[in-house]
């Protein structure tokens, strides 16, 4: 059987790499006023105060390889977070060395490290899954380590796997860098030897539900397995890697086309020379970066983080992207200026235009077909919700960067036009409040409607106090239609580590329930998941929120409408039950582990769930 990728008439016109930086190369300069002179004391030829003094730190420099001439360059850092066993980020070791020589030729003196990089997919639905979010902050912190204690004067970060994204841009915005950031690209989709049905990362997880509701064999599982992911690249889908991608795109902190590059050539299976010029484009618009003086905060402000987000909602994006958008928009100063109270609004203005898995059938690829993020990005920008003068890594405007770019053609249904949605604006990613949350939740909904268009849901809470309980569960066949299914102590502090709730929420849709069961919990979702799912509530059960005090066969009702997730037990016996709470001590093995130090300082969902200044 002979398979094919696209249903339209698109083709690939790598739209983004014709708007990219002026042909005329430019270099870092030498010499002069910059901060790691600090360390080094400069050239001899040229030698500033601190010369003498900085011998010993030449000594230790000369002998990993630097020059008389390199003392006259600046230190561009470039993090890398690569692991061998992990397909995101397999390739980043190539893509650092391809960074690492074209800084060198650019005259700047590159400074590569690595960092932790855990993966979500890998993790899901074990005790590995604990550690993803807490490597957010630590990336972050490592990246600012290296760059801070090495006196970096500009840095290249790479993003691939879920938290690096957001990792890579945190500490350039917390620490007001010169600096710009480059995703590693998309994993190609899979697709099923019988069938031809594209796969993904969902595919799997799904699967597992349909094997033990008896909707599928070990056998089709077995081949959904050996070919969903084809090869390296973070996953393909509108999952939290791809959602932090064109988030980080619109938020002008990477260069315009290069979020839906794939990060294997479909044709060779091998790395995408698109990708390698992406590295050689974005050292390239850092020297310029440099030159100009144009630093993170410039670029991160409150009308690019609008930008942001709107076109996260507009592709159908993953709920982690509100968390991380509140964590990047505090690490930019702008904590009193942006909350989660800001998403909603946007929301409003937002329709959801990207046909892209888990609820629609298409892959970051197929974006990259008709010409990558810009195209969609213009389409925004015509319709006035996008700030078009927002300043980018490129040194222009959005509007600057988009002048000349098309909008999508109407042939195709990758990204359908702005009149005709897939679903209306406010009905993609919503923040809940109410007696459950009283900071606040979000709801995912991918233009979903509950209780047969009424805009709520009301059913039972079927409580359960961990992910491991709740998935077997569904497994066993104890949860049925009209259920709410309740999760807590799974959120930051009571993990700890906020684990996603992929295996259950996998298992209630391969199962034929993603439309009947909503699922509420105070850890959060993967970007693969999708039905009524309901996340990051806060206060979470841990420090004694709503969720520790509900029980068993208590009503629950989502109402869309009122943007409320409210239990429906008396107000009375309700308080008489918080008030009997007593926290649960953290478990044994945990005590004196990194999780045991994440709890005690990490905030709450709402606030971006930041170990620093909440």
């Amino acid at each position: 059987m002979s398979c094919f990728l696209f249903d339209g008439k698109s083709s690939n016109s790598d739209v983004g790499s014709k708007r990219r930086m002026a042909t005329v190369e430019e270099k870092f300069p030498q010499g002069g006023d910059r901060r790691s002179v600090e360390m080094t004391g400069g050239d001899h030829r040229d030698p500033p105060k601190n010369h003498v003094a900085r011998a010993p730190a030449r000594a230790f420099l000369r002998a990993a390889g630097f020059t008389d001439d390199d003392f006259r360059k600046p230190i561009v850092s470039i993090s890398v977070p690569w692991a061998s066993g992990q397909p995101c980020n397999q390739h980043f070791r190539e893509l650092g060395d391809v960074l690492h020589s074209e800084v060198d030729r650019l005259s700047g003196k590159p400074f590569s490290f690595g960092t932790p990089v855990i993966s979500d997919g890998q993790g899901q639905g074990n005790e590995g899954m604990r550690y993803s979010l807490p490597s957010r902050d630590l990336i972050s912190d490592s990246i600012e380590l290296m760059h801070e204690g090495y006196r970096g004067d500009a840095i290249i970060t790479l993003g691939g796997c879920d938290k690096t994204q957001p990792a890579a841009i945190m500490p350039l915005a917390r620490r007001n860098a010169i600096g710009i950031s480059l995703y590693g690209g998309s994993i190609l989709a899979g697709t099923h030897p019988d069938t031809c049905q594209k796969l993904d990362a969902a595919s799997v997880f799904e699967g597992v539900g349909a094997v033990s509701a008896g909707l599928m064999d070990i056998e089709d599982l077995h081949k959904i397995e050996c070919h969903a992911l084809p090869g390296p690249g973070s996953c393909g889908g509108m999952f939290t890697a791809n959602t932090m991608a064109v988030a980080i795109e619109a938020l002008g902190m990477c260069l315009p086309g290069t979020a839906a590059h794939t990060a294997m050539d479909p044709a060779t299976g091998r790395l995408s020379p698109r990708k390698v010029q992406d590295c050689k484009d974005t050292a390239a618009a850092l020297v310029n970066l440099y030159r100009k003086g144009i630093r993170a905060r410039d670029i991160i402000t409150v009308k690019s983080l609008e930008n942001a987000v709107a076109v996260m909602m507009s592709v159908g994006g993953s709920t982690n992207g509100i968390l991380h958008t509140l964590a990047i928009a505090h690490e930019a100063g702008l904590s009193g200026e942006w909350n989660i109270d800001r998403y909603n609004a946007i929301a409003e203005r937002v329709p959801l235009l990207g046909n892209f898995s888990p609820s629609g059938k298409y892959h970051m690829e197929a974006l990259d077909s008709i010409g990558g993020l810009p195209v969609l990005m213009k389409l925004l920008l015509d319709r006035g919700v996008l700030h078009g003068d927002a300043l980018t890594c490129t040194g222009k405007t959005l509007a600057e960067n988009l002048a000349g770019v098309s909008i999508p053609s109407p042939d195709q249904d990758i990204i359908f036009p702005f009149d005709k949605p897939i679903a209306a604006p406010g009905q993609h990613l919503v923040v809940l409040k109410g007696n459950l949350a009283p900071n606040g939740c979000v709801i995912k909904l991918s233009g979903k409607q509950l209780g047969g268009g009424s805009g709520k849901f009301i059913g039972p809470a079927r409580v359960y106090d961990s992910e491991d309980e709740a998935f077997e569960a569904v497994q066993t066949g104890k949860i049925v239609k009209g259920d709410v299914l309740v999760i807590r102590y799974e959120g930051p502090v009571g993990g700890p580590g906020m684990r996603e709730m992929l295996s259950p929420s996998g298992a209630l849709v391969g199962a034929g329930l993603g439309k009947d069961v909503a699922l509420v919990t105070d850890g959060r979702f993967s970007g693969a998941s999708h039905g009524i799912m309901v996340g990051h509530v806060d206060p979470e059960a841990a420090v004694g929120g709503p969720l520790a005090s509900l029980r068993e066969g208590d009503q629950v009702e989502i109402d869309l409408v009122g943007r409320t997730l409210n239990h429906l037990v008396e107000s009375k016996v309700f308080q008489e039950r918080a008030d009997a709470f007593v926290a649960r001590p953290l478990r044994a093995d945990l005590v004196g582990s990194v999780l045991d130090k994440y709890s005690r300082l990490v905030g709450g969902a709402s606030t971006g769930a930041l170990t620093t200044g909440h």
